[in-house]
């Protein structure tokens, strides 16, 4: 692996929070990506894409032109100087298939070296090994295929129990599609066929989910999105049938680059090559046999870094590593979310789905602290469904939504949209949570002692508090309400004991 370590004397700041980064030099773009944060899920600091389209003409002459190797070094020196002053901690630079296929590619290998950023060339199979991993970081328990479209290659990946079954890497990236879709109408569907059946993929996915990974089919999920009106415009986990995809590969068809580059979250650059993107994906599908497709925000760079992860760190639930993250960050208090979470879990029978949702929205209870009182509720929405989450899809958000919502006092009714994406047994179940979050929270006053020594139960007609010697001072005006609105909507009587 080769890993760039600057030896720039690093601030006290910095030593205290280290950042890594990877710049992918692929077919079609090339980016840098600077990571900071826990590193089971670190955020994304500093993200710097390039459309330098080095795959374009391989096709042809096998060489990298002369244009995109000069944007390709260019943008090279730009981000080793951005990594250098952002005091990033270790820098990993990888290519892919456009610069393994090339001719020429050592022409390109040579100069990186020169800046200062020795370049990884991956294999076909380390490619799609990265790709797997990265969506089994984002999705622990994806059970499926993974499809990674870039622009000069196809990455096939078994994935389950969190662990690559199998992998493979096909010459159909959306680069070279146009090329296909010039010998005439079917010749995609006949070379994606004749691919698949030679490497035993034909069929390998009947029944399974296709996991979506690369820019140009994210931007057909987006392009489904507005179609669709979707309320929630977060890609990770967004799911489309085949149904969707054919109508998409109608769509793009139809519609004119210009409009297509209205679209929000489509570039300019990824908007020529969504009819090849939607004409592969249909073909992979057809063939696959696979039943629905499920977007995945995460890729190669990220499974990059989920590979150099320890077995145990693997393991941390993504979800609650990140919430726990923010809740520390924008809370008061940073014990405050656990403790909270296990207040309130003695009223719930919770399936472990559900409580792991529970869970994440203790973490967040206090992320509207620092709002203006009048907004708090809404602030813990936004958080909730904007927050840039993984291992969660649309109707979790708004199962956390909810809670949040009624915690920081926007009441027990759903905020607009949200009814779009959960069931409403599941919001009432977060009304509930979120009225024992807003109980918990006036108690204590925030702080781990009054949480540690009181107990919440249940026994089918009260709802009992139970606080001890000086602590039933605690049990003010505010705090009687609170516990009588609780009871309320869990069809129980409020009762304290001491």
């Amino acid at each position: 692996m080769a890993t760039l370590v600057f030896s720039k004397p690093r601030s006290e700041a910095a030593e205290a929070t280290p950042r890594t980064a990877i710049i992918d030099i692929g077919s079609n773009s090339i980016r840098l990506v600077v990571y900071q944060g826990p590193s089971r899920l670190p955020a994304t600091l500093f993200n710097e894409k390039v459309m330098a389209g080095l795959g374009k003409g391989l096709a042809g002459d096998r060489k990298l032109s002369s244009e995109a190797i000069d944007l390709t070094i260019e943008t090279l020196e730009r981000f080793a100087a951005l990594a250098r002053e952002m005091e990033v901690d270790s820098l990993r630079t990888v290519a892919t298939a456009a610069v393994r296929d090339a001719a020429n590619g050592q022409v390109l290998l040579d100069a990186a070296a020169r800046i200062g950023l020795p370049v990884e060339l991956l294999s076909g199979e380390q490619e799609a090994m990265a790709a797997g991993m990265g969506v089994l970081s984002a999705i622990p328990d994806a059970d499926g295929i993974v499809g990674d479209l870039g622009g000069g290659s196809l990455e096939l990946v078994r994935v389950k129990k969190g662990e690559i079954r199998d992998r493979a890497s096909f010459p159909l990236g959306v680069l070279r599609v146009a090329a296909l879709r010039a010998k005439g109408k079917g010749a995609i569907d006949r070379r994606v066929a004749k691919l698949l059946a030679q490497a035993g993929w034909a069929g390998k996915g009947k029944g399974l989910p296709l996991y979506l990974v690369g820019g140009s089919w994210r931007s057909l999920a987006r392009l489904d999105m507005e179609v669709k009106r979707y309320p929630l415009p977060i890609i990770q986990q967004y799911a489309m049938s085949p149904a969707d995809i054919t109508r998409l590969v109608r769509t793009v068809s139809h519609v004119d680059k210009s409009t297509l580059k209205t679209v929000p979250g489509i570039s300019s650059q990824r908007a020529p090559m969504l009819n090849d993107a939607a004409a592969l994906l249909a073909a992979l599908l057809r063939h696959l046999r696979s039943e629905r497709t499920i977007v995945s925000s995460f890729g190669l760079r990220e499974g990059l870094l989920y590979q150099g992860l320890d077995g145990e760190t693997r393991k941390e639930d993504p979800l609650i590593v990140a919430t726990r993250a923010d809740g520390q960050r924008l809370g008061r208090f940073p014990e405050h979310g656990d403790l909270l979470d296990a207040w309130i879990s003695p009223l719930f029978e919770d399936s472990p789905a559900m409580a792991r949702l529970r869970h994440a929205a203790c973490l967040l209870a206090d992320v509207g602290w620092h709002a203006n009182p009048e907004f708090r509720a809404e602030r813990g929405v936004e958080i909730a469904l904007h927050g840039n989450w993984v291992a969660i899809d649309a109707r979790g958000r708004a199962i956390v939504a909810q809670a949040l919502w009624t915690s920081l006092g926007g009441g027990s009714t759903a905020p607009a949209g949200l009814e779009q994406l959960a069931a409403p047994a599941d919001l009432k179940r977060a009304v509930q949570w979120g009225l024992a979050m807003r109980l918990g929270q006036r108690l204590s006053g925030g702080v781990a002692g009054p949480l540690e020594r009181s107990k919440l139960g249940e026994d089918g007609a009260a709802l009992t508090l139970h606080l001890a010697g000086d602590d039933v001072a605690l049990y003010g005006e505010a705090v009687q309400k609170r516990h009588a609105a609780l009871s309320a909507a869990c069809d129980r009587d409020p009762v304290l004991t001491s």
